[in-house]
């Protein structure tokens, strides 16, 4: 057995125990977060870091015109939480009569379309009670058509230099352990490893070998998984990336190591810094090729008032 594995369950009984009584954190008040870098009207967040700079700094980064996808086939055999779904139903429409008789399919999708798959949180996902980034109110701003402030419509294209951290690969395994929580030294190691350094604007992929459970084994897949904690996504957040991703369901670990907290990397990030999360990656070609910097392409899906978007997105290297 690794030593790295055999080590995380002794250190996970100690962590629990040495959990004080207070959470181990808590999401700023208001008027420690808002207004935004920004400005008070701001709903773009971290995508004002998209810029002609970002694209053309990813294209230097294409040297050999290989496309990696990093997104995973949308199909009923997905991981699903609760009572979310994907179904596709076939419409065989009809035989059009003229002499070429050209035949016509469509479909219907049901699915929450913005939480399944390989998917891209937008803002409008996550509160800290009714506020959202930028101190946006929910109760204010929610229709039944979508949320009238920060849908993922306003989100628009990413090119921008993608870097790939391979904490898996750092740790010598293929997948990391369930539940154990990435600290900033790993990021560093392993990024020191690579010899890849962070610079503003990047997409941020932290791969933890968990996509391996995609579509073969759903029920450890959603149980729980590996993933940051809030120490190393404020770490990573300093570093004023576009996004953060990750191939797990939350980018973070999850439970998180302080029971009083359910998943607060998704407010670290959402909320109180404007960054986003892309979720359910497909990372495991990326790794393999040892592929840690090249251009990052993803647009999402224009979802007047979404609170996020199944996306597709590319490595070009």
């Amino acid at each position: 057995m690794n030593a790295f594995v055999a080590a995380i369950g002794g250190s996970l009984l100690l962590a629990n125990a040495a959990l004080a009584q207070a959470p181990t954190w808590s999401p700023p008040p208001e008027n420690q977060r808002c207004p935004s870098r920004w400005g008070p009207n701001d709903e773009r967040g971290s995508m004002n870091r998209q810029n002609p700079a970002a694209v053309m700094n990813a294209a230097k980064l294409i040297k050999t015109g290989e496309v990696i996808e990093l997104g995973h086939v949308l199909s009923e055999k997905m991981p699903f939480f609760g009572t979310r779904r994907f179904d596709v139903h076939i419409k065989r429409t009809f035989m059009n009569q003229p002499s070429n008789r050209r035949g016509s399919n469509e479909e219907i999708v049901i699915s929450e379309i913005g939480q399944v798959g390989t998917q891209f949180d937008g803002f409008a996902h996550q509160t800290h009670e009714n506020s959202w980034y930028n101190c946006f109110k929910v109760d204010e701003n929610s229709t039944r058509g979508g949320f009238l402030k920060l849908g993922v419509h306003n989100v628009g294209a990413i090119v921008t230099r993608g870097v790939l951290i391979d904490v898996a690969g750092l740790k010598g395994v293929d997948t990391l352990p369930d539940t154990y929580e990435i600290t900033v030294q790993d990021l560093e190691d392993a990024l020191k490893k690579q010899n890849t350094t962070l610079q503003p604007g990047d997409a941020v992929i932290i791969n933890t070998g968990w996509n391996k459970l995609w579509a073969k084994d759903n029920a450890r897949y959603v149980k729980s998984c590996p993933g940051i904690g809030v120490k190393a996504a404020e770490w990573l957040i300093a570093k004023e990336p576009i996004l953060l991703g990750s191939d797990n369901w939350p980018v973070e670990v999850s439970p998180n190591p302080d029971p009083q907290l359910s998943l607060p990397v998704h407010q670290v990030a959402l909320v109180v810094n404007g960054v986003h999360l892309l979720e359910n990656m497909k990372l495991d070609e990326l790794a393999q090729k040892q592929v840690y910097e090249f251009a990052f392409v993803m647009q999402p899906l224009k979802i007047q008032g979404g609170s996020g978007s199944t996306v597709a997105p590319i490595a070009i290297r």
